[in-house]
């Protein structure tokens, strides 16, 4: 089974939101919320939440009812159960950082938009066998870093990216200049430390510089 084109479109929609998804993790439960308003407020609305730990799906819940500007995916789905549940919350969007069989054509069957998480021109073969022309590149910089995604701009020229895994404020303009990095994923707008100390004025003083410094270097 394919990955249907209406579905591939409404992921294209969902990433022209924002260049940058936050890689959230949630550790306190009652953190979501407040963590997710105080993006919103800094102007990054594109969220991706993971299930690395027990809150993440519950976190997520919470934010895509009680926070109706954030546009939730869920990350780090690692199993077709995981997909279908993120389908059930209500996600816009699901991402995994690796993609086996099971797993693409579960997503290939399911109706929310995916991107499946490739390191290798093979596994994203895979992925582009099965309809899905936007991929997670993961880990980015231990994967062979900005080289390596231009080179596969060669043989896979349709392919687009989000690279996620060693992009900091300091590089994320230099990966979203590459023409096939429609969006990238990171987790410096959100500090551990400041998501711990309820630091909120701080997580939203993050995003808005992080949007004010790649509208800077795109006009440059």
């Amino acid at each position: 089974m394919s990955v249907s084109p209406s579905r591939q479109s409404r992921l294209a929609e969902v990433l022209a939101l924002g260049r940058v998804i936050p890689v959230i993790t949630i550790d306190r439960p009652e953190d979501a919320v407040p963590l997710a308003c105080a993006l919103v407020a800094g102007g990054v609305r594109l969220l991706e939440i993971t299930l690395r730990t027990p809150h993440g799906l519950a976190g997520a819940e919470a934010i895509i009812r009680e926070v109706p500007d954030a546009v939730v995916g869920i990350g780090t789905v690692l199993t077709p159960s995981d997909l279908r549940r993120a389908e059930e919350i209500g996600a816009r969007f699901a991402l995994s950082p690796g993609a086996t069989p099971a797993l693409l054509d579960a997503a290939a069957a399911a109706g929310i938009p995916f991107m499946p998480g490739v390191a290798t021109a093979s596994e994203l073969m895979e992925a582009m066998a099965r309809g899905f022309g936007t991929a997670k590149f993961f880990p980015a910089t231990a994967a062979g870093g900005l080289a390596y995604l231009k080179a596969l701009a060669g043989p896979f020229p349709q392919a687009r990216f989000c690279p996620t895994g060693g992009i900091t404020e300091q590089n994320a303009a230099e990966w979203l200049a590459q023409p096939n990095v429609v969006a990238v994923g990171g987790s410096w707008l959100t500090p551990a430390a400041d998501v711990a100390a309820g630091r909120w004025d701080a997580i939203t003083a993050h995003a808005a510089h992080a949007q004010e410094h790649l509208r800077g270097a795109a006009a440059r």
